[in-house]
């Protein structure tokens, strides 16, 4: 058996380039921000992986070597933040491939994961996986297992798996944490739903999961950290937009310390490594069921449940 642990994740982002608009340039805020969530983790001693956009890698080239030199892992999170649900395969391609090298280049080391931005792979997109083993990518998390008006698998499994792509190469995919009642699952733990909800509901998700027997993914933005922002988000922004945006964010820095202090969290390199032992099964046959996820198996032993 494996001893318990849950998976931390950083998008390495700011929300107006993100959320608001695309074509925005990437500002200076987002480096004081991913500092602010390097110092919160080096107080607790927990090691996170960073997806890290290239677009913030290209402006700041200097921001993940700094992660990556706190110990951390780098994944890419893409180049410019587009959906990719919809984007051709070529500029997929091109992204991908783009981020990947300013990553490698700017840290000296390899880049082994990919998350989509706003998870916006699909049933109508799982044809763009095949691309993350052609660059030499070996697991991704993009998929969250809920049914949500911009994003999510709702027939996804719910713990980590396999993915067998067309070509035969095989993937690891890590989906958001959620939490089953009955036949609902409801997302738990990250992003607006760490600000928005109570600490309780992320610590009960990370629970249920792990007494399902599979580790809990855990996502974080750097901006969630940023209270002295939400003065000064412009006034043509919507107002349930902003309120969306803002909400909670003085929460955050203690939910984010009491998580820490509870659970045992390691990279998704680590995970992938342990769990790449037989743990798993296979989940989904890109080239046979393109866009069909068998009925979710029972855990097989991951690891013990933990509390």
């Amino acid at each position: 058996m494996l001893k318990p642990f849950h998976l931390l994740t950083v998008d390495v982002e700011d929300w107006p380039q993100s959320a608001l608009d695309h074509s925005l340039p990437v500002g200076d805020r987002v480096i004081a921000n991913t500092r602010s969530f390097l110092e919160c983790l080096a107080e607790a001693g927990a090691r996170a992986t960073f997806f890290v956009l290239g677009k913030v890698a290209e402006a700041h080239p200097k921001l993940a070597r700094e992660i990556a030199e706190a110990g951390h892992e780098i994944g890419t999170h893409g180049y410019s933040h587009n959906s990719v649900d919809s984007m051709p395969l070529n500029t997929f391609k091109h992204e991908l491939h783009r981020s990947v090298e300013i990553l490698r280049d700017q840290t000296g080391q390899p880049v082994f994961g990919h998350r989509a931005a706003d998870f916006s792979i699909s049933s109508r997109s799982f044809h763009l996986l095949e691309s993350l083993g052609e660059e030499g990518l070996v697991y991704d998390s993009s998929i969250f297992p809920i049914r949500h008006p911009r994003y999510g698998v709702s027939e996804a499994w719910r713990h980590p798996h396999y993915i067998r792509c067309a070509s035969g190469r095989m993937l690891m995919e890590f989906p958001m944490a959620t939490v089953r009642f009955s036949k609902v699952i409801l997302p738990g733990a990250g992003g607006g739903y760490f600000r928005l909800f109570p600490y309780w509901w992320t610590e009960l998700t990370v629970r249920r999961l792990a007494r399902e027997g599979a580790p809990a993914t855990c996502y974080f933005h750097p901006y969630e950290l940023d209270v002295t922002e939400m003065a000064e988000i412009p006034h043509r922004v919507p107002l349930l937009f902003r309120w969306s945006q803002t909400a909670n964010r003085r929460s955050v820095r203690n939910k984010l310390r009491k998580l820490l202090a509870s659970f045992r969290f390691v990279t998704m390199g680590e995970a992938y490594k342990a769990l790449s032992k037989g743990h798993l099964d296979l989940a989904l046959d890109l080239g046979t069921e393109p866009s069909v996820y068998r009925p979710e198996p029972r855990a097989k032993g991951c690891f013990s449940p933990a509390v």
